[in-house]
């Protein structure tokens, strides 16, 4: 199998490639190559047996793109949906047999700003892939978390950090199901290594349960040992707040989809994922212990 990987430095891309390297020979006559923005982001591992080379391009160059591609079987794109149209046209160009795409579970949203544009981007990948024979699997993450760049809940822990008075939107009664970097990680490898079942597929990727967000605050403050009390905020104040600071940051703050999806169930089942090839996240705590410790140094606990 020769297989292109983009974004295998970011979040769930590292831990996918440790656990290539811990497969040995699992998959057979794998060749890896794997595009990155430049020589700083190679991660520095020990790839064993594993043969892997980095390409050092952008994915919004078309050109750099289409050569990539030039002989390769399996596509796993982890960069981001934004960049799956030219992956997908570029491929349809060259011997692609398989793409494997992760998007968002944000295209479930019941907000048409939040959902609208992944769904004209998806459809635009089915057009370029009509009476084409190129296999598509498509995999949908929940809120990813596990370490403190995660944009997602590292912004939770630095509020509850730093806040006493907790402020939650329509009482934070609404539940979501983030899922653990190393869980997506592994999920990746499952999939490669189960094709017969996961081709022209879709799958949700969430954690093992549902939580609150009220409940996740909790379990955030607990594991700093904060006490917080949390304030009620009704969703129309908070709502008008951010549309506000739109407004006054000329554009440039926009919380306003953060907001509305604070008060709508972020919760979706993996039974797909589980059912077909062993999908086994953890639980929210036991995932968020090691962002929370890495929270604890830098801060100097």
């Amino acid at each position: 199998m020769n297989l292109l990987v983009t974004g295998i430095t970011g979040q769930s891309g590292k831990w996918f490639l440790r656990r290539l390297i811990q497969s040995g020979n699992t998959i057979p006559e794998l060749n890896v190559k794997a595009i990155v923005r430049d020589k700083s982001k190679m991660l520095k591992e020990d790839l064993g047996s594993l043969r892997l080379e980095y390409l050092y391009g952008d994915l919004f160059d078309e050109d750099f793109v289409a050569n990539a591609l030039k002989g390769i079987d399996v596509v796993l794109h982890l960069a981001g949906i934004g960049k799956s149209e030219i992956m997908v046209q570029k491929a349809t160009e060259n011997s692609v047999k398989w793409m494997i795409l992760v998007h968002t579970a944000g295209i479930f949203s019941k907000y048409k700003a939040a959902a609208q544009p992944y769904l004209l981007i998806e459809e635009r990948i089915n057009n370029l892939l009509k009476n084409k024979a190129i296999d598509l699997t498509i995999l949908r993450p929940t809120m990813i978390y596990g370490n403190m760049k995660d944009e997602n809940i590292s912004v939770f822990i630095k509020m509850v950090d730093k806040l006493k008075f907790f402020p939650v939107i329509s009482g934070g009664k609404y539940p979501i199901q983030p899922v653990y970097e190393k869980d997506l990680g592994e999920a990746y490898f499952q999939i490669l290594t189960h094709r017969e079942k996961t081709i022209n597929k879709q799958y949700v990727l969430s954690g093992k349960e549902p939580i609150t967000l009220r409940e996740t605050f909790k379990v955030i403050a607990d594991l700093l040992r904060k006490k917080n009390y949390f304030i009620n905020v009704p969703f129309s104040i908070a709502y008008l707040l951010s549309i506000k600071l739109y407004w006054l940051s000329f554009k440039k703050i926009d919380y306003r989809e953060k907001v509305q999806r604070m008060v709508e169930s972020r919760a979706i089942s993996h039974a797909d994922a589980a059912h077909d090839f062993g999908y086994t996240p953890v639980d929210f705590r036991t995932g968020l212990m090691p962002e929370i410790e890495q929270f604890k140094q830098t801060k100097n606990y």
